[in-house]
């Protein structure tokens, strides 16, 4: 499974809220809202991410809550 598509996946089953994509440079963007707790367990399961992954920084900071519930993924 791609980064991407495990990253909904978790996201979904925590609860959060919020979206992911593909950045141009080659980086994925993430947006996490919800409870603080599944937040803060969603950014601990992404500094591994799913098999194959090799995540090598996060950078977690605070933003506005994305609009309407569900994750998803973005092109």
């Amino acid at each position: 499974m791609w980064f991407r598509a495990w990253t909904e996946k978790t996201a979904r089953a925590l609860g959060l809220n919020g979206w992911v994509r593909n950045c141009a440079d080659g980086t994925v963007e993430a947006v996490f809202s919800g409870p603080a707790g599944a937040v803060d367990a969603m950014l601990q399961k992404a500094k591994d991410g799913p098999p194959l992954a090799q995540v090598s920084k996060i950078d977690a900071r605070a933003t506005e809550a994305p609009d309407g519930l569900g994750f998803e993924t973005k092109s």
